[in-house]
Formats: C-alpha cells, structure tokens, sequence
C-alpha cells in the first residue's frame, strides 16, 4: 500500500512537471512588436530566386513570407516549413515530404503540383538561383498527391535539406508566399504579422515584427538610440562601424560561419593569367596581420581552399611554404618576384625604373575594404607592385569572395570554382567534380573532393584568407536571437528564449 501511494505521488508529481513544461513551451508573449533592420539601400521585397538577383534584405524577408519545404530554426537546426514532415529512403535516393495545409496570401489553396513546379524553376540549369549547382543530383520532383511532394535523386545528398531551408529555396508564387508571417507595406516599413495558436482552446495572440531597411550607420545608430531592436545583415565591409559605435554589452553578434572570404582572379588575361604570378601573391599575403587588422575575435587565417569542420574534410590541402614563417621565405618571395617583375630596363647607368605594374582589386564596401587594401599594398608594394581598389564598373584583375557555405558539404566550396564560374580554372578538378557527383559510393566521393581540391589548391584558383564574417545587433529583450553557422535569423519567436538542446 505504501509502495502504491509512493508510486502515486511520484506520477502525480511527474503529471505536474510535464503539464508546467507543456505550459511553458506553448505559452505565447511575443511581448509586443519588435523594430528590426536590415542592412541595405531599398526595403526588401518578395521576388522569386529562381528568376531575380535578391539582395540579403530580400533573402530575410522571403525566408520570413515565403517559405520553402524546410526552414531554419534561430540556431540553424532544420525545421519544418510548408512541409509538416518528411522522410528519406535507406538509400538516400528519395525525399518525401507530406504538405501542411496552407493558403497562398491571396487565399489560394496551396497544392503539391504549384510546389513541383516552383521547385523545378529553382532546379532549373537555365535559372538564375545561385545555389541550382548544388543541387544537380536531382532526377525528378513528382506531386504524389495533392499534399505529398517526392524528390527522386541520382545519388545521395546527405544535405539536401540544409539546402532547401535557404531562402533561395523559398517557394514565391507571383510575389506572394505562404508565411510564416503575412506582409504589409506600413509607412516605409513592412509589418510582418503571424497568428499564434492559443493553447488549449485559448484564444491565439499575434507576433509582428516592423521592418525596415538602412544603411549601415544609421542602422547602428537607431539601434544605440533604441529605435530599432535587431539589425541584421553585417557584413566585413562594415563591421568597423559597429566595432567603434557605444553598444549595450553583449549585443554585437557574430556567426561562427564556414564560406569563403579570400580573393579569386577575375580575368583570364594579364598578370593574374600566369600561376607563378598567383603563387607568388599567394605566398606574401600576411594573413596573419590581415586577420588581426580586421579585429574579429576569434577569427583565424586560413591558406586552405576547404575549412575545417566541413563533412568528410580531416586535412585540407595546403600549399608546401605554409609551415615555414613568412619571414623566413622573404629573401626567396623578393627574387621571385624580380624575375617575375623586373624594376630596371636597359644596360645603361643608373638604370631606367620600370613603372610598377598595377593590380586593381575589386573589394568590399567602406571601412573594411580599405583595411584589406592597406594590408594588401603592405604586403605586394615590395614585389613592386601597385595596388590599386578597383572602381565600380572597371575592369579587375582580381576580385575579393566573401561568401556563407549553404551547407556543410565540401561540395559548394570546389564547385564555386568550376570552369562555368570563374575565368582562371581547372578542367580537370571539373572533371573530378562530375565524378564526385555521379557516384554514389561516400568514401568514392571524398576522395574525389580531396583530389579536386588539392588540384585546385596548386593552380591558386582562389587566395583563402579566412572565414567570412557576419554580424547582427541584438538588444537585450530578443532573446529568441541565436549565432548559427548558416547566419540565418528567422523573425519568428524573437522575444522566446529558444530551447535547450542537449
């Protein structure tokens, strides 16, 4: 009898402790409406990205008013989306996803044939999303019913789905998308509105989110004066502006991101043409103090094409000098560099000087590119050379990349560099890269990658520096805000402090 009523009291206890965290987790206070920023010249707008260039503001809001399949939670962990549920086969070959029941913004029943056929755009060679050569393993994208979407593939994509939560993949439907927040222009400002379901019979309450657009100073400075809870959208170009402005302790947020932030040649003619030209510049970059000039806390320099931390990546490649310290190689660098180029001309006494031959860099905007430009003129004016920021619309011999991975497949990384993308490439690293993507054997595909790469590596298709950098602003009341991997922030849940996960 005693052992009955122990066992009572225990279950009656545990009944309250699962009835407070139910209550807990579906107690809604978004605790008002939240004034957010997005970095940028124009409010954004809803475009689909199959067939419009979206800038980073229309990525937030598309991400926020048209989502795709899946989305992304506040620590970039896969959520579902318009898909309520899905399920992969054992062979990784086939996704199926089973549709929510959802409305276009119009009212319009939402059915499995209008997502195919979106999704075909997305996947489409001739389109013009950014990400459609991530995806090319796909075979086919069939409605099953009038709720259930399958994609069959070619071989497996273990991360398919991380694809799909970007908002490249968002599901825009003459401008209009399926929520989870529902759009209204408002004074210069849009008003992101979603309906909560109330718990229990409850009646629902609302999350709405005002958000607008600036640059980036003045972005900064709503945000000091309490205009504006949430910036997003920081980028190098403009982090010194947030580094130097009198912020709240602890709200500048930086996203521990993988990508690629180096430079790449953008011509397949002059100097940058020849790969004893890319080794040398390659060589005397000091990453080291270009990193520490950037001021980003924890940022480390990088020589390697894939970074650490990617899927099947252990060792990247990196190139032969990268043990030995950059003073020591200084003597060798400055003989090559004469015989690469020469400061005098004719035998006569002095001799004639050469004018330095100029390299003109496309970089990133404001007080970042001049840092990346000063370090540059550092560290290749002894080769005798000049260096010079490209201007908009003049033609550059090399461009600066600052790019966010999509996922974590090595895959995006080697495939930026195909022939169909950039002037200076590798046939044969193409080649290795169809390879990789028509077998399906997983160690056969590492390995692959690994070759690719390392090819890559040795011919400097691209001048790694570092990861990228992104930023946000955060006050204090957006708990719901979390750094991820991806620099994703969905709108939704800003004021709810996110969950534990173990």
């Amino acid at each position: 009898m005693k052992a009955s009523r122990a066992g009572r009291r225990k279950a009656g206890g545990a009944a309250l402790l699962l009835a407070l965290a139910l209550l807990g987790g579906c107690r809604q206070n978004p605790g008002g409406e939240v004034d957010a920023l997005v970095i940028g010249e124009r409010l954004p707008r809803i475009a689909d990205p199959s067939s419009a260039s979206l800038t980073p503001g229309d990525l937030v809001l598309v991400e926020n008013a048209a989502q795709g399949l899946v989305g992304f939670d506040s620590g970039g962990n896969i959520v579902p989306a318009l898909a309520e549920r899905w399920a992969v086969s054992d062979d990784g070959l086939s996704y199926v996803f089973r549709l929510r029941s959802a409305e276009w913004s119009e009212g319009r029943k939402v059915r499995a044939r209008d997502v195919v056929r979106l999704l075909e755009r997305h996947f489409a060679k001739a389109g013009r999303n950014p990400l459609r050569d991530s995806v090319g393993a796909i075979d086919q994208v069939v409605a099953m019913t009038d709720r259930v979407v399958a994609i069959e593939l070619s071989a497996p994509r273990p991360h398919l789905l991380q694809l799909l939560a970007q908002p490249e993949f968002g599901l825009v439907r003459e401008r209009r998308g399926t929520g989870p927040f529902a759009v209204e222009a408002k004074n210069s400002t849009l008003l992101l509105t979603r309906t909560l379901p109330g718990f229990d019979g409850d009646e629902g309450s609302r999350e709405q989110v005002r958000l607008g657009a600036a640059a980036a100073d003045a972005a900064i400075a709503n945000f000091v004066a309490g205009k504006a809870e949430l910036v997003l959208g920081g980028t190098i170009a403009d982090l010194a502006l947030a580094q130097q402005a009198r912020l709240p302790r602890g709200s500048l947020r930086i996203d521990p991101v993988a990508g690629l932030f180096g430079l790449v040649p953008a011509r397949k003619d002059g100097p940058l043409a020849d790969p004893a030209v890319r080794a040398l510049l390659d060589e005397t970059i000091d990453r080291a103090a270009l990193v520490a000039a950037l001021g980003v806390p924890d940022l480390q320099p990088r020589t390697s094409l894939l970074q650490l931390g990617l899927d099947g990546v252990t060792a990247p490649a990196e190139p032969a000098w990268t043990g030995v310290p950059l003073a020591n190689r200084r003597e060798d660098i400055i003989a090559r560099a004469r015989m690469l180029f020469p400061r005098a001309s004719g035998a006569q006494e002095p001799p004639t000087l050469e004018p330095a031959p100029e390299l003109r860099v496309a970089l990133p905007p404001g007080r970042g590119g001049e840092i990346i430009l000063r370090r540059l003129q550092a560290d290749w004016g002894p080769l005798n050379l000049s260096v010079v920021a490209a201007k908009p619309g003049q033609r550059a011999d090399l461009r600066w990349v600052d790019e966010v991975a999509p996922s974590t497949s090595p895959a995006w990384f080697l495939r930026s560099f195909r022939c169909d993308f950039v002037p200076v490439c590798d046939p044969d690293a193409d080649r290795l890269l169809d390879a990789a993507r028509l077998t399906g054997f997983a160690p056969q595909r590492v390995a692959f990658f690994a070759e690719a790469e390392r090819r890559m590596r040795e011919a400097v298709l691209f001048m790694p520096v570092a990861a990228p950098v992104r930023w946000s602003l955060a006050a204090r009341g957006i708990s719901g805000f979390q750094e991820n991997r991806f620099a994703r922030h969905p709108l939704t849940g800003l004021r709810e402090r996110p969950a534990s996960r173990d």
